[in-house]
């Protein structure tokens, strides 16, 4: 599904990363893990197209998109949900759904279904998006990707500082998406325990390297934190 082939990528002369390859497989999860500074946002900034690689590919269903602007990965099916709970503060919930939905053709079906998977935010759909918790927020970025219905969805460390009955909801939209079939996910996360639970594919990342990686799950996760704390 998404190919991330041999890429190398950096700002300015630094180079971040070193030959990565990462694969999602179709309506599959694959997670990256690894400290901070490990390159893991770097990844996802080369996967959506705000960075551009200075070798190596990105491949979506077999098309190589590497040149591609990311509005135009957008059109093909790719959603980006940065670090951050990034949301129009000073828009209300509902106007923050409302204008990634306007003029496409299943928008305002697209924002009911988003926040069917999102019950808490229909309360809200009148509150300004400054004004909800960090974990509100967050379900709103996430909603918002969704409505743009994407077959790729990108989250870098959507259970960053968020409290854990959210983080439970997170986990069990992620999962529900993946086994109805038709969306890919790539998870940048740092909470190994989650990470294991949501994901089929892991890789951890050391200083802009693939130092580990293989299936997910339980029996995995002594493996996961052994390379995260060299």
């Amino acid at each position: 599904m998404l190919e991330i082939d041999g890429v190398r990528v950096g700002y300015d002369r630094s180079l971040v990363l070193h030959g990565v390859r990462v694969e999602v497989p179709r309506d599959g999860v694959t997670v990256v893990l690894g400290h901070n500074g490990a390159g893991k946002s770097t990844l996802l900034r080369a996967a959506v197209g705000l960075l551009t690689p200075r070798s190596g590919a990105v491949r979506l269903d077999g098309e190589d998109i590497t040149r591609r602007s990311p509005h135009e990965r957008v059109a093909r099916g790719m959603a980006y949900v940065p670090q951050g709970q990034q949301v129009f503060p000073h828009l209300t919930t509902a106007e923050n759904l409302r204008l990634v939905a306007d003029g496409r053709r299943r928008g305002q079906r697209a924002v009911t279904e988003a926040l069917d998977l999102f019950p808490a935010l229909r309360a809200l759909t009148g509150r300004r998006a400054g004004l909800l918790s960090g974990g509100q927020r967050q379900q709103l970025a996430i909603a918002r990707a969704l409505v743009t219905e994407p077959r790729v969805l990108l989250l870098d460390e959507p259970t960053e500082g968020i409290q854990p009955s959210v983080v439970a909801e997170i986990e069990e939209t992620i999962l529900s998406l993946s086994a109805r079939g038709g969306l890919s996910v790539l998870l940048v996360e740092q909470h190994v325990d989650f990470a294991m639970r949501a994901a089929q594919r892991y890789h951890v990342l050391e200083a802009g390297r693939v130092t580990s990686s293989g299936e997910a799950g339980r029996e995995a996760e002594h493996a996961v934190r052994e390379a995260l704390s060299v």
